[in-house]
């Protein structure tokens, strides 16, 4: 039976890595432009070219976009499942519980209120970057707070998402007053993207991503111990309101993150966990966790390669995309949820 289980993890895992490595391929051959993989190769490997042209589409365009796509994917995936695991609910996320609407209302205050810009430079780029990290905090103060008050998990999902819908009238409001450069800023910005980014900031969005990535795999024992129950954890040693803020903390500055450098992507930190439980068979976070960052950056990529193959020349927002991914996986497991025993 272990021997099964363990076969049908790595069976998984491989799974996941293979899509991984497609759509990562497909994001670097695909475009506007056709370029043949050789050039393609030789533009990532430092190799010959047959244009100058195609080194800094590849370098420039294709490269950075396949990065952001990869630890954008990873950071909301593994957001997603911590917020699943500490509010004990299925249907905990980002996006649900307001968090990213949170940080979506800090950038809105930015860009509209004081006339920022979603823009190249790093000065403009930071501003927006400290907006959604505050706009995450605040509602992940609220949260904390409501949940000291509401002990139902479900009437804390109600909560969050009653918080999303009064940071959306926020940034409405904003939007009405706001100049027209400022509103067509925020509205792109809005629409969800991997692609823009110039290479300097997608390295500082990865030198960030995967940091916070790796401390997240810290919290196996204390996860694992919260299915269980609150009880059965305090009993091991481990503090309770400590731990559930830590993972709040980290759950808020991944969201942040995404959301200030790509825009508010939605369904991937809701559906992906629930993929990997359902591709694993297992509520284990030791292996749980890194399936959920993989499984993440391989859907995100997927998002991604749709997102230019079938942009003709353009590239389609993402959040076009993730609703028809997303939305049959959710309402499977709203259907099935009697024998999806995930938090046991």
């Amino acid at each position: 039976m272990k021997q099964w289980r363990e076969r049908r993890v790595a069976m998984a895992m491989a799974v996941m890595a293979a899509v991984a490595l497609l759509c990562a391929a497909g994001c670097l051959l695909t475009g506007s432009v056709d370029i043949p993989a050789a050039d393609v190769w030789g533009a990532m490997t430092g190799g010959d070219v047959a244009k100058g042209t195609w080194r800094v589409i590849v370098t420039e365009t294709r490269v950075p976009m396949m990065l952001t796509a990869a630890v954008a994917g990873a950071s909301l995936a593994v957001a997603g499942l911590l917020l699943q695991t500490c509010f004990n609910n299925p249907l905990a996320g980002p996006s649900i519980l307001g968090i990213s609407s949170g940080a979506s209302l800090g950038v809105a205050i930015v860009v509209l209120a004081f006339g920022g810009m979603v823009a190249e430079q790093w000065g403009q780029y930071l501003n927006v970057v400290i907006g959604a990290i505050a706009g995450a905090a605040v509602v992940l103060g609220l949260l904390m707070l409501m949940a000291r008050v509401v002990r139902s998990a479900a009437m804390l999902l109600i909560v969050g998402i009653l918080v999303g819908y009064f940071a959306s009238s926020g940034i409405s409001l904003l939007n009405y007053y706001s100049t027209q450069e400022s509103v067509y800023s925020f509205t792109i910005w809005g629409l969800g993207s991997f692609a823009g980014g110039s290479s300097g900031r997608v390295l500082a969005f990865v030198c960030f991503g995967l940091p916070v990535v790796a401390v997240a795999m810290l919290f196996v024992k204390p996860l694992n111990a919260m299915l269980l129950g609150e009880r059965y954890a305090a009993s091991l040693g481990i503090d309770m309101r400590r731990t559930r803020l830590l993972l709040l903390i980290v759950s808020g500055l991944l969201t942040a993150a995404v959301t200030a450098f790509c825009g508010p992507i939605g369904f991937l930190g809701l559906i992906v966990p629930h993929i990997s439980r359902m591709m694993l068979r297992t509520s284990n976070h030791a292996v749980l966790l890194p399936a959920t960052a993989l499984c993440g950056a391989a859907t995100a990529l997927l998002c991604a390669y749709i997102s230019v193959a079938a942009g003709r020349g353009g590239v389609v927002p993402i959040n076009a995309i993730t609703p028809v991914i997303g939305v049959p996986v959710i309402i499977y497991v709203i259907l099935n949820r009697k024998k999806l025993h995930y938090f046991d």
